[in-house]
């Protein structure tokens, strides 16, 4: 007899804090499987790390889940490295911004990548671009949202939702009323958390995020080894306490592990 145990897929899901938590969301709603979220807060922010560095932590961090986990898949949730680094493998799952489905989407033909610093300026999103075919008629534009990531990561989002929409409109106002982006991706898992206060403050504006195309993607890898019921560990690198709070916030009580890099 096979024990059902043996034919369920293990997913680690990673990134520098929040931003997995996003993309761990829309994997649940599709398939059961176990998850396991390792939020690397102690390298946070993944975007402002030139590529020589971030490479050294994705490096370390992959051997170091492995050893651990032995996971069927890894999910890297973060379009920071994604971009920076060549790492799609058969196992790893990485989040690049959702290019085609903006062209669909696009009726300006002026379409936002919002992003870190590191990613915008990375010679990764340049070359992801033109694999991507972008018909000349389409203009496409490279948005600093670090500011926006950091909204996330300090929890600001949860309690000063006021604030967050006086940054969202310094940080977009231009780019949506004078240059007429009518489609924006949502390059940072961290970007999702704000979308709710992103479609008040642009509505006429369409904000796209990858989530359920990553969560289709690995369901395809795991057909298989679907589970009868979703279960989450959490790993952090950074401090339990504050991140525990957090998680509290947003409604996820589980127990918070500590995880060395």
């Amino acid at each position: 007899m096979i024990n059902q145990n043996e034919l369920l897929a293990k997913i680690v899901v990673f990134d520098s804090g929040l931003g997995s938590l996003s993309i761990i969301k829309e994997i649940q709603k599709i398939v059961k499987t176990e998850i396991v979220y390792f939020a690397d807060q102690k390298n946070y922010p993944y975007g402002n790390k030139s590529q020589a560095q971030l490479g050294s932590i994705i490096k370390k961090t992959i051997i170091l889940l492995e050893k651990k986990f032995a996971p069927d898949i890894i999910v890297i949730a973060s379009n920071t490295p994604s971009l920076m680094l060549n790492l799609q493998t058969k196992k790893i799952v990485d989040v690049k911004p959702p290019l085609k489905l903006a062209l669909k989407k696009s009726k300006s033909k002026k379409i936002g990548i919002l992003a870190t610093k590191s990613a915008i300026e990375s010679k990764g999103l340049e070359n992801y671009i033109k694999e991507n075919n972008i018909p000349k008629s389409y203009k496409i534009f490279k948005i600093n949202g670090s500011n926006l990531v950091d909204l996330v990561e300090s929890g600001k989002f949860l309690n000063k939702k006021n604030y967050c929409r006086k940054i969202i409109k310094q940080s977009l106002e231009n780019y949506i009323t004078t240059e007429k982006i009518d489609t924006i991706t949502l390059s940072s898992t961290h970007l999702l958390f704000l979308k709710t206060l992103l479609k008040k403050e642009f509505p006429q504006t369409q904000f796209i995020d990858p989530g359920n195309l990553i969560a289709k993607k690995i369901l395809q890898k795991i057909k298989n080894k679907k589970s009868k019921r979703n279960s989450l560990k959490i790993f952090t690198s950074g401090n339990i306490i504050d991140f525990r709070n957090k998680l509290n916030k947003i409604g996820i009580n589980n127990k918070i592990n500590y995880l060395s890099t």
